[in-house]
This record gives structure tokens, sequence and C-alpha cells, in this order.
């Protein structure tokens, strides 16, 4: 099994800044992560959960409709960043925009829906959440070693944990990934990649274990029909 060595969260970096093209035309006035979900605005509902366990600081970045996020500075606290670059690059942008703020961090999307405080103020081990699939997916699927150290990652899969949801990394994890991002940024074939995808380039050097969840405990919206199966607020933003 992995090494149990307690870690203090600093802080959580909630990545905001994406237009969100596949939740047009809804995103075309609202980020997705200001959407109403079951009556609570997506990202509130992540930012009270993650004050609720005790995590000192908040800091989102946005992008798309900066001025939109500007009251939850005053209504929880937070800090906000913003990431210049969104429109151009892809979400590995966002982290390096909050780089001053990197440490142990939770690393999460403004979009990701907990039906239940997956947060602590303790954690044992840098990580990435992941859910099982018992038959075929298109999502980053994991391998792992016997300490439960992810070694693989695939796009697509079958019978697999696959990454959903939030990841925390600690102080070393986002230094060794800073230090690679500060390499690579300028590079042309940096330009669209996630940050999950310089993970993948670099799993020798950069080290996440593998934190699973039962079904239904962590969910992600790709789409509005996937929201209105959700919420039937928005079976009526169907096209």
């Amino acid at each position: 099994m992995f090494p149990h060595r307690p870690i203090k969260a600093d802080n959580a970096i909630i990545l905001a800044a994406g237009y969100a093209r596949r939740f047009a035309p809804l995103s075309d006035t609202c980020p997705k992560g200001l959407l109403p979900v079951k009556g609570e605005v997506l990202i509130e509902r992540q930012i009270r959960q993650l004050l609720a366990a005790g995590i000192p600081q908040i800091i989102v970045v946005t992008g798309y409709k900066s001025q939109m996020f500007s009251y939850l500075a005053d209504r929880y606290n937070v800090i906000l960043v913003e990431n210049p670059g969104y429109q151009e690059r892809n979400n590995h942008s966002s982290i390096y925009a909050a780089r001053e703020h990197l440490a142990n961090s939770y690393i999460c999307s403004c979009d990701n829906y907990f039906t239940e405080n997956i947060f602590t103020p303790i954690v044992d081990v840098p990580y990435y959440a992941a859910v099982y699939s018992h038959g075929s997916t298109e999502e980053y699927c994991l391998g792992i070693d016997d300490d439960r150290r992810i070694t693989r990652v695939t796009i697509g899969g079958r019978a697999s944990w696959y990454m959903l949801g939030q990841a925390f990394w600690d102080a070393q994890f986002s230094q060794d990934l800073l230090r690679i991002l500060e390499k690579t940024y300028h590079l042309p074939q940096t330009k669209d990649l996630l940050w999950e995808q310089i993970y993948m380039q670099h799993l020798d050097q950069l080290c996440l274990y593998l934190k699973t969840y039962p079904p239904g405990i962590i969910l992600e919206f790709d789409s509005v029909h996937e929201l209105a199966r959700f919420d039937p607020v928005y079976r009526t933003s169907l096209p």
C-alpha cells in the first residue's frame, strides 16, 4: 500500500476560466461554473464545501466573463486570479496563472458537483480522484503499481479506473510540475494541452496516487443533456 504521510492542505485552486462550448447557448451568457444546479450555483456549492472542510484559502482562476465572478471575493473571501491566455490555451494556462499559489493544493474544476463533501483538511498522499468503469469509456484511464501510484494513463479503456473530479498536489508535485511547465510553456505543442496531458508526458517525474470513489459522489456535466438528466429545469434548454 502507499505510504501514509499526512499533508495539511494549504489551499484550493478552482479552474473557472473556460467558455464551455458544449454548453452553448447557456454559456453564451453565463459561465458554466455560475449555472445554478438543483438550486445552488455550481462554483458556490464547491466553495462552501471547501470552507466547511477547513481549507484556509481558495483561489478561483477566471477568464471568460471574469467580471461575473467578482462577487465571490466579497461573499466568500476567495482570491480571484485572471488567466489572460484562456482563449488561446488549454487549462494548463490557468495553472500557470495561479503558479504563485501552488503548494499543498486541491486542484478543482468549477463544473464538478460533489453529492457529498469529499474535501478534508489533511490528505494522506497526492492523488487524482477516480471512479470505476465496468464497460468501455473514452475517459482518461489509469494504471497503477503495487503502491497505487499512477504509472500509466490512456485515453479510453474498459474495466478501468478513470480520472474524474479533483486532484490534490503536494508541494513537491506543485514544484515539479511548475518546473516542467516553465520549460515548455512557450513551445507551440504545449498550447492545446490540458495540465493532465502534461502530467501524462512526465509520469516518471510527477507522482500522484489513485484515490477511488464509488459511483454517484463526483459528477461532471459535459453537455446540457447530461445536466438536464440531473436537473430537470434544464430540459427546456435542450436543442
